[in-house]
């Protein structure tokens, strides 16, 4: 099959599938869509530090010489502290209204707030969602362009951490009053840049494999910025042992099944492509 149509296949995968999942969540009552998602949250951190730790940074230092690797660290260190710059700067995850510290919790927007400001609220959302997914489709397409299987596996790491992320946005475009067809078009919009991400990046990393380490190591930064600083603390709110035993089982599940997937996926020699 050709690699670009894999890239886009995947890059939905990972953007579009995600949030109709999270929208058929959604359709669930509250009390037991509560109650699932920190599972799910769970899992997804376990996925993301395992792509990260056992695909993308041991095949991004094999494909550089011993020289490079003291770059190759520092790419990881600059984009961990990257993301947290852009979190900050589009208050991207968490603190989407503006008035975080005021209020101590960052999903806690009570019905005092504004019109213009919830609304503000919401276009933060969908401004921050589209970037995140815009780097989230170039990283599948490097992983791509450097191996299918590594491609597969890194894609249905972005899947596994957008579901839940997804789920958390919808529920804030729902409370800065967007109606619900409003806010699956607009999350769906958002969701578009990661196939348009992937799409560009085909076109612009191909002749480019010099690079493709350094984007491998920014992906890894990315999935253990987002597994650490945005999804593990909310596994804190809950500390009773029943709570951290299953989060725990749910963390080893996510990091035992991307490392069974990639080591299946390395395995099917059929689905290696001359890039050259």
């Amino acid at each position: 099959m050709n690699l670009l149509v894999l890239i886009i296949i995947f890059t939905a995968v990972g953007g579009v599938l995600s949030v109709m999942a999270a929208a058929v969540f959604l359709l669930l009552p509250e009390q037991r869509r509560k109650a699932a998602l920190p599972h799910g949250i769970s899992f997804a951190i376990g996925a993301l530090l395992a792509v990260a730790f056992w695909g993308l940074i041991p095949e991004a230092f094999e494909k550089v010489k011993p020289e490079q690797f003291q770059m190759l660290s520092g790419t990881i260190l600059a984009g961990i502290l990257g993301f947290f710059t852009l979190e900050k700067l589009l208050i991207w995850r968490h603190c989407h209204s503006g008035s975080c510290e005021a209020h101590g919790d960052d999903h806690d927007h009570t019905h005092s707030h504004s019109h213009s400001n919830a609304k503000s609220a919401g276009s933060l959302i969908i401004l921050g969602d589209s970037i995140h997914n815009f780097v989230d489709g170039i990283l599948i397409a490097a992983a791509f362009l450097t191996d299918v299987q590594l491609g597969i596996v890194t894609s249905l790491a972005v899947a596994a951490h957008e579901i839940p992320q997804e789920v958390g946005d919808f529920a804030i475009l729902l409370d800065s009053g967007y109606s619900r067809g409003k806010a699956l078009f607009y999350n769906m919009l958002a969701s578009l840049t990661t196939v348009l991400g992937g799409i560009l990046a085909y076109f612009s990393l191909e002749d480019l494999h010099s690079s493709l380490p350094f984007f491998l190591a920014l992906a890894a930064s990315s999935f253990i910025y987002i597994a650490v600083a945005d999804l593990i603390p909310t596994l804190h709110k809950k500390t009773d042992i029943k709570t951290s035993i299953q989060q725990i089982a749910l963390i080893a599940a996510g990091v035992f099944l991307i490392c069974y997937l990639h080591d299946i996926a390395h395995n099917m020699g059929d689905y290696h492509l001359n890039l050259n």
